[in-house]
């Protein structure tokens, strides 16, 4: 039995430091460890049957086991005006779900883009400045988380239940921030490869096409440089390919349950 204050003691769970374990109800459940390389900084799971560590009331996601043929879309770092309104559009267009993880000081400043917009969509906490939280002491990851969750609140009416922390990179201190206001942690298993595809749509959704599974997470930006637009590109050609395998689209909280 390792109790949370022995895992704090001896620097697992210390402040911004990378979370090499976490606790549930107490003790260890679940080392992280890996057995391939990370993607993308989200980091795949040791196990291919496990989708979520669990800790105490905070769970961490990189996809969901299931045989069922469902996948949740994900889009970060938005809304800015450029691009959030487009991806609004194809999605739309399509009938599709997604889950946006906003940046709390684009929200304050763009929130018109997705209000109204949102019926079929959900919104995550992806902090306020994108700074990299892994980096911040407690304090800091919750200054950062807060002032993005009240952004939600107030602008869209909605309570964020689901946080990515900037890069995936998780620090103890993000996982117990974390805990602290109720959230799930969200990363993912397989993401749009935007710069190695940039400027070829076509070979971005054969890629993605034929990398899902069964309860996938997908990353994908609605934010960024113009080698992100390869994923509005490929987007509608990802949705058709991915119905035309029997795959349906769900949020990442429809997804979770």
């Amino acid at each position: 039995m390792v109790t949370r204050r022995a895992l704090l003691r001896s620097g697992l769970l210390a402040a911004g430091g990378a979370a090499t374990a976490v606790a549930a109800g107490g003790h260890v459940e679940h080392w992280l460890g890996w057995d391939r390389p990370p993607l993308g900084g989200g980091y795949a799971a040791a196990a291919d049957d496990l989708g979520a560590v669990h800790r105490g009331g905070v769970r961490i996601h990189y996809f969901v086991p299931t045989t069922e043929k469902v996948v949740a879309l994900t889009f970060d770092d938005g809304p800015l005006p450029s691009y959030t309104p487009r991806f609004l559009d194809v999605l739309d267009e399509a009938e599709v779900p997604a889950t946006f993880f906003v940046v709390g000081r684009h929200l304050e400043e763009h929130a018109g883009l997705l209000r109204g917009r949102l019926a079929r969509h959900e919104v995550g906490n992806h902090s306020w400045s994108h700074d990299d939280l892994a980096t911040l002491d407690l304090a800091g990851v919750r200054r950062e988380l807060e002032r993005t969750h009240d952004a939600i609140r107030r602008h869209l009416g909605r309570e964020a239940t689901l946080l990515r922390p900037p890069y995936g990179h998780l620090g103890g201190s993000t996982v117990l921030a974390a805990d602290a206001m109720g959230y799930d942690i969200a990363l993912w298993s397989q993401q749009m490869r935007e710069r190695r595809y940039a400027g070829d749509p076509a070979a971005q959704a054969r890629d993605l096409v034929g990398a899902v599974r069964p309860g996938s997470i997908v990353l994908a930006h609605d934010a960024g440089d113009e080698r992100r637009l390869v994923a509005l590109d490929a987007l509608p050609a990802v949705v058709a390919g991915l119905r035309a395998r029997g795959y349906r689209f769900v949020t990442l909280s429809e997804l979770l349950s």
